[in-house]
Formats: C-alpha cells, structure tokens, sequence
C-alpha cells in the first residue's frame, strides 16, 4: 500500500481497487489532460508555512506543494508557527483550527494585529463539519476555509483565489459591511 492509499484510509477512503485501469490515448509524449482549463500556480519558490498537529496533514500538504515549486515549512503547534513567521516570513499559512495549546483562532488573531503579519494571506484547515468555524474565521481574518480531508485539486483551486496577477499570494479585501453608513 502506497503512502496515498495509506493516507487516503486515514481519513476513511477506501483505496482504489488494484487492476486495469481505462486509459485515453493521447498525443505521444503528452500526459492526458485531467481539467477543463490550466492550473494557474503561484511562482516557483513561493514559501508557504503549514500548521498542523497531524502528520498525515503536513506530509501530504507538503507533497502537494513541493510538487508545484513551493518552498515549505511546518509547525505542529501555534506558538512554534508564530516564530517561524516572524522569523522566515511566509506568503501564505494553512493554519488548522485545532493545535495543542493556542488554537487557529487565536493564532490567526496574533498574526492580524501585528502590522509585519496582517497582510499575509491564511488559509485555516479543519475537520469539523460547522459552518460556524468557517464564519468565525472568516469575521476574525482567514482568506478561505478548507475542510478535512481535501483533495490535491481544492489545495490549488484555494491557492489559486488569492494570487495577484503576478502570481504572488494576497489577502482577499474583507466583505462590505452592508451596514450602509458608509456610503456617502
């Protein structure tokens, strides 16, 4: 068993049965195409910090990420993670809501009153099903929510909301009051 069958049990997916698989002939020397349109990356060596407390999450994070040029680093726990950012300034954070200790939340209300860390883009993680995370998040600063477990597509379709047109990781401006008092 391969380390995506054995990370795709882990979560309660059954692996693929072994066997012939259909293939699409394809021009010689090209891969078939698997989207309906051309994944836009960030540029090569874009540093992304990923905060998880499972292994699993940070392995299979990092893979997708390397695979794709980006630089990573990893922390297990919120406060190891506040001082790699402030040490080795990431570009963008997948932050999970649940760490020993500080948990997201607070990580990312650390990361948004420190003018050096505001503007960094984050991305919280969590296996919790409430929409009520997504919105608490969502009201304290996160750019986008990601659900446990995701695909290597929704990594990259999440990444790809928040570049800039030069490829590079930006914070999503906040929503509209919709109060009205400020329209003049």
């Amino acid at each position: 068993m391969g380390l995506f069958d054995r990370f795709k049990s882990l979560l309660g997916k059954p692996a693929p049965a072994p066997g012939p698989t259909a293939t699409v002939p394809t021009p010689q020397g090209q891969r078939p195409e698997r989207r309906s349109r051309k994944r836009v990356d960030a540029r090569p060596g874009t540093r992304v910090l990923i905060v998880d407390d499972s292994a699993t999450i940070v392995a299979a994070l990092r893979k997708f990420l390397r695979s794709a040029g980006f630089e990573t680093r990893e922390a297990s726990d919120a406060e190891s993670a506040l001082e790699i950012v402030r040490s080795d300034r990431p570009e963008l954070i997948f932050l999970d809501i649940v760490l020993p200790g500080m948990n997201g939340f607070a990580a990312l209300r650390t990361l948004r009153r420190d003018p050096a860390t505001r503007d960094i883009p984050v991305i919280m993680i969590s296996g919790n099903e409430q929409a009520t995370e997504q919105f608490f998040g969502s009201r304290i600063g996160a750019d986008d929510f990601m659900k446990k477990p995701f695909s290597r597509h929704e990594v990259f379709a999440r990444i790809e909301r928040l570049l800039d047109t030069d490829r590079i990781p930006r914070r999503r401006p906040p929503p509209p009051t919709g109060s009205g008092e400020d329209a003049a």
